[in-house]
């Protein structure tokens, strides 16, 4: 049995190209977890830092999703989170940078591992000051030469 091949025409050709095209963003998402947590805890720590973005910076929330049989799912993220992972030291400067810069940042201390919701979160974080923080995740957006600045000597996740 012998297949043809359909040619697709100009403007459908055109169309598919320009929408393949990658997108390159001006700004950037990263997520930066400190190197000695279990994998729980990244997970964990992870969804709660980039929880807040979405809430204070608007505009990094896409287009609601919609499948094939019109049901649809929440937006998510425009562009792609980047994670990368540090030592303590990392961390603690990461986390100077990010406030130097005044960039949109969410943070998470060691302290909310043993809270378990968000009015003992928030009074875990205010009872202590900025330079005490043990800080073991911060997610950060911004211009992408600033948020590359910010995490500074941190490595991708593995």
């Amino acid at each position: 049995m012998q297949r043809t091949y359909k040619t697709a025409s100009y403007d459908d050709r055109q169309s598919r190209r320009m929408n393949s095209e990658p997108i390159r963003f001006d700004t950037k998402i990263t997520v930066l977890l400190r190197d000695d947590l279990e994998p729980w805890q990244r997970l964990n720590v992870t969804s709660f830092l980039v929880s807040g973005l979405g809430t204070q910076v608007p505009e990094v929330i896409g287009e609601p999703y919609e499948d094939a049989d019109g049901v649809s799912y929440l937006p998510m993220f425009r562009q792609p989170v980047l994670v990368f992972e540090g030592t303590k030291e990392v961390l603690v400067a990461a986390h100077g940078r990010a406030l130097s810069r005044a960039l949109p940042r969410a943070v998470f201390t060691s302290d909310l591992f043993s809270t378990g919701n968000d009015r003992d979160n928030r009074a875990a974080v205010r009872a202590v000051a900025t330079a005490g923080l043990d800080v073991v995740g911060l997610a950060v957006y911004g211009p992408r030469n600033a948020v590359d600045k910010v995490v500074k000597g941190a490595r991708m996740h593995p």
